[in-house]
């Protein structure tokens, strides 16, 4: 209460009020402010700043995509703080120290640069002549990108791996938009203000020749979490699968944060040749079976339009029903644009159709599907019943690969 004994305004709203409502009818909270450029509401100053809450991802990302009309200039594009975009054709690259976290599209990008490159032309013009002619070379080279009389590749590069470009064809792969994942480097850890452990100390106790030849069930390293710098340990285990090879599981779980980090890789040396495995799901059965998809190999199921790239996921050993649900949840919590206010209702309406196929498909509904999985690196296994029988060779594209059809 006030001093005239009213109640006194909110700023926010009550959380209560907030659960009632239907969470597509929230709107955003408005608070009473002042311009931070000029201290009043005169001077038309925008600020679309983007801070980033969540945690940094395991790898790096670069987003590289092609622009060639209108729609490709409307992409939504999210730029974290630790990003630097690039512009290939002209070799104008804006590091990540110049500008803050920002949500714009590939249009305001481009228009941004042409501003920041115009605000010193008329001292340039002035003093410095053949600088100005050079810039404005640039300038009008942006103006025609943004005219749509040239094309353009514009990349974004994000060792945090928070930022993204709009994929106008969700939840297909879109032909224009190419995504690559990194391991960060020590130096890009250091910048993101992330602790690398030291090397561990050598000891000097002396080991047996029998010690050092025993592996042990699983081995623990010591180890700092990648989120909270908390002191955690990874352990490593060694696990043969039978008729194919073996295979390191290696599981972080911090106990201060509650970070889970898991990731399978193959063991031995890298095959001569690649594989793709097709499995033919008839019955409710083939959902069982145990499946290891590294992380080189590509997943696809024809029927409902589902295509995972290399990379997708890392490396995972489960069953194909716990692949399918892990891709699921990754759909459905981790793809930018498509969901809030901002979506269009059309691509709404069909991404959500897009999962209910694939749920239909964990669940056995839609069976019969095709489920194919193509490992250049022949690191990937399907467990097929009638092991070591029905497998046969094939040349497709002067590569051999191991075609497995399981027969019924």
């Amino acid at each position: 209460m006030t001093e005239n004994g009213s109640k006194p305004e909110k700023l926010f709203q009550d959380i209560g009020e907030i659960v009632q409502e239907d969470n597509d009818d929230v709107k955003p909270t408005e608070i009473e402010s002042y311009c931070m450029n000029c201290e009043q509401n005169h001077c038309n100053f925008n600020n679309n700043e983007v801070q980033f809450a969540g945690v940094i991802a395991e790898k790096g990302c670069e987003y590289i995509c092609e622009i060639n009309n209108k729609d490709d200039l409307n992409r939504q594009l999210v730029k974290s703080e630790s990003a630097s975009i690039k512009l290939r054709e002209l070799d104008l690259e804006i590091p990540a120290t110049t500008k803050r976290g920002r949500l714009t599209t590939v249009e305001g990008v481009i228009t941004s640069i042409i501003e920041d490159l115009s605000s010193g032309q008329p001292d340039r013009k002035l003093n410095d002549e053949d600088t100005y002619n050079k810039i404005e070379a640039i300038i009008n080279k942006l103006n025609d990108y943004l005219d749509n009389k040239e094309n353009f590749t514009i990349s974004v590069d994000d060792p945090s791996g928070n930022s993204y470009i709009e994929n106008l064809v969700v939840p297909n792969p879109d032909p224009k938009l190419h995504i690559r994942h990194y391991d960060r480097t020590r130096e890009m850890d250091i910048a993101l203000g992330l602790t690398i452990p030291d090397e561990a100390e050598v000891h000097d106790e002396a080991h047996n020749e029998e010690d050092d030849e025993v592996v042990p069930e699983v081995m623990t390293f010591p180890a700092n979490c990648s989120h909270c710098n908390a002191p955690s340990d990874t352990k490593m285990h060694i696990v043969n699968i039978p008729h194919f090879k073996d295979v390191v599981i290696m599981s972080t779980t911090c106990d201060s944060c509650g970070y889970k980090s898991n990731e399978v890789k193959a063991g031995g040396a890298i095959a001569p040749n690649g594989k793709k495995i097709t499995l033919k799901m008839e019955d409710i059965e083939d959902l069982s079976r145990d499946i290891l998809k590294s992380e080189t190999c590509s997943l696809i199921i024809p029927e409902i339009e589902l295509e995972l790239r290399s990379g997708t996921l890392g490396g995972r050993f489960t069953t194909v029903e716990g692949l399918l649900r892990q891709v699921h949840e990754e759909l459905q919590d981790k793809v930018p644009f498509v969901s809030g206010d901002s979506v269009e209702n059309d691509r709404k309406a069909s991404f959500e159709k897009f999962l209910a196929k694939l749920n239909k498909v964990i669940t056995g509904e839609a069976l019969p599907v095709h489920l194919v999985l193509d490992d250049p690196l022949s690191n990937s296994y399907l467990q097929n019943p009638y092991a070591p029988g029905n497998e046969h060779l094939r040349i497709i594209d002067k590569r051999i690969i191991v075609l497995i059809d399981l027969l019924y």
